[in-house]
């Protein structure tokens, strides 16, 4: 199987830059699988497409503001840093920009040295393993200093309503840890949730953190030599019951 296989003509202008006021008037696509019959419809037609007793299963991570502006000390040169993975004792492993100038033993800050951080490391596969240095609670300054990490197809900056509008209705507080959004649950509202249940449509959680492998390049010519990063999950008990009953 050959990346170019995969190949297809796909036109910039059909890319949309922000999203609609309404979540669920996105447009949807379906697929009779006894028929072949391939259907256009809007999301919030979905509750026709389901039956009471289904379970849908929705990922309840929340992502984080895990891109961060700065600068390299002293030099004072730009730095971008897009956090991947939380490593413990302040450590994560990180995505920089430039990444040939934040070798091991570089100094970073970010927000006027409210944030500061050492590059500690470097794993296999280029990747940083950045030391974060802060007074308090480190999620709540990345929410004061962290941008949305977009995805690279989004050719604009990020801005205060994708704090809310790049985040699932159903992303917790307490399951923060993606870097991008699980983006099939987007288009879902409270009141399209309501209706569903309404009509007999089970709801079950898992948490799985979307990481860096999400939006990451296949370089390989040959797709099944590419190395997909591995991801955090957590299922509960109570969705295995859900899903056993539907």
């Amino acid at each position: 199987m050959k990346t170019h296989d995969f190949y297809y003509a796909l036109p910039e202008k059909l890319i949309a830059q922000t999203p609609l006021a309404d979540r669920s008037a996105s447009r949807l696509m379906t697929l009779d699988r006894t028929t072949g019959e391939i259907g256009h419809r809007h999301f919030y037609e979905i509750a026709e497409l389901l039956r009471p007793g289904d379970c849908l299963v929705l990922n309840n991570s929340r992502v984080l503001p895990a891109r961060l502006l700065g600068h390299r000390e002293p030099t004072g040169g730009a730095v971008e840093v897009l956090l991947l993975r939380d490593k413990g004792e302040g450590v994560w492993e990180c995505l920089t920009k430039p990444g040939r100038k934040t070798h091991t033993g570089t100094e970073l800050s970010f927000g006027d040295g409210e944030l500061t951080a050492t590059v500690v490391g470097e794993v296999d596969d280029g990747n940083k393993l950045v030391q974060f240095h802060y007074k308090g609670i480190f999620l709540e300054v990345l929410e004061r200093l962290g941008k949305m990490p977009l995805p690279p197809y989004i050719k604009r900056e990020d801005t205060k309503d994708d704090r809310g509008t790049y985040q699932t209705v159903y992303a917790r507080d307490d399951k923060a840890g993606s870097v991008a959004a699980p983006t099939a649950g987007l288009h879902f509202t409270p009141e399209l949730r309501a209706q569903m249940a309404s009509e007999g449509v089970e709801w079950a959680e898992v948490t799985l953190h979307v990481g860096y492998g999400t939006f990451s390049p296949v370089r390989c010519e040959d797709i099944r030599e590419h190395v997909m990063h591995e991801e955090f999950v957590e299922v509960p008990q109570a969705t295995v019951d859900a899903i056993g009953k539907s």
